[in-house]
């Protein structure tokens, strides 16, 4: 754990879900073009390919969205979380695929540059219905890019976690980007009702869980009295689980353990992995992203480590759970709530 864990390890878990995937993209891009060849035979070879990766990729697009608030609503869907990287990285490289054969079907039989070309060919910029819908895509395509290029260790230590996690989270403005792409290139160039509804279906899928889970997260109690706010019932939290909140803009895991209740931030320092989904082991919150490690009472990483976060003041009035959501000064020792088993 800590500063001398190995975040991604070659493991044979990994080999398995990479093999998964790797069959998957073979699969549907194989299945793709034989029902195409099929059933719509005129299609150019690069039209073909063209829409197979545009239609993998937004497929891979909606499952990489979908695995967080899945995970958060079933921790049976926490192996997927732990592998979304190259799911994500394998979804930029089949959208690279597709601009780029878009681009040469048609941006680069002309005397421009293709990428001037790109921004210039359709100029109805002030138009809603005929905005040159390829230019959203570029800029998607521009943020996917980046995204996969940082998604390694080496660059969440450089760019510090806030700043990787900020760069991440970007995906939600390619994920609008490309919703518009998609939108408009259905309008402008297609007839067929059943991409328009299957993205719309996605949308609303997407849109569903991250709902679902905001509300199992807690967010939106009420004030009680005194600063301090009702999280829950003590038996509404497992032996070594946390039930987690969120409270004036604070993500707070309140953990029980060995008859005790402690209270720390759910963000963990690697990667703002969610403290909250993990488990009390030896002794520490065990995040279950990466295995890094805090002590529940004050949310230290045990020596070597110099990992901290920070810690809330916990009430227990009969079985009900109180948490103050002002956080302490990270690695401030509390003394934690006791009760009786």
């Amino acid at each position: 754990m800590s500063v001398n864990y190995a975040g991604i390890l070659w493991n044979k878990q990994k080999k398995i879900y990479d093999t998964i995937l790797f069959v998957f993209v073979l699969g549907y891009l194989g299945l793709y073009i034989v029902f195409t060849g099929l059933y719509n035979p005129e299609l150019t070879a690069e039209t073909m390919i063209i829409r197979a990766t545009a239609t993998l990729a937004l497929l891979l697009l909606h499952i990489i969205l979908a695995i967080g608030p899945l995970a958060r609503l079933n921790s049976k869907f926490l192996p997927l979380l732990y592998n979304r990287r190259h799911l994500g990285v394998t979804m930029f490289l089949v959208a690279l695929v597709h601009g780029v054969f878009s681009i040469m079907q048609f941006h680069s039989l002309g005397s421009k540059n293709p990428l001037i070309s790109l921004f210039t060919s359709n100029g109805s910029y002030n138009s809603l219905v005929e905005f040159p819908f390829q230019v959203l895509g570029f800029f998607a395509l521009m943020i996917l890019f980046l995204m996969a290029a940082t998604s390694h260790d080496f660059w969440l230590k450089n760019l510090s976690p806030k700043v990787w996690k900020g760069l991440h989270m970007m995906v939600y403005l390619a994920y609008a980007l490309i919703i518009m792409h998609v939108m408009l290139g259905v309008v402008q160039l297609e007839s067929s009702p059943f991409i328009y509804g299957g993205l719309m279906l996605g949308l609303m899928i997407i849109i569903a869980l991250h709902f679902g889970s905001s509300i199992k997260s807690g967010r939106g109690l009420a004030l009680t009295s005194k600063g301090y706010y009702y999280a829950c019932n003590l038996e509404d939290i497992k032996d070594d689980c946390a039930k987690v909140v969120t409270l004036n803009g604070e993500n707070i895991a309140i953990f029980k353990y060995d008859g005790k209740l402690s209270a720390i931030s759910n963000v963990c320092k690697h990667q703002n992995g969610p403290l909250g989904e993990g488990k009390v082991i030896d002794g520490c919150v065990t995040c279950p992203w990466h295995g890094y490690q805090y002590e529940p009472h004050n949310g230290t990483s045990p020596p070597p480590f110099t990992e901290k976060v920070a810690t809330y003041l916990l009430k227990l009035d009969g079985e009900k759970v109180f948490v103050d959501p002002k956080p302490q000064p990270e690695g401030t020792a509390l003394e934690p709530i006791t009760f009786e088993s």
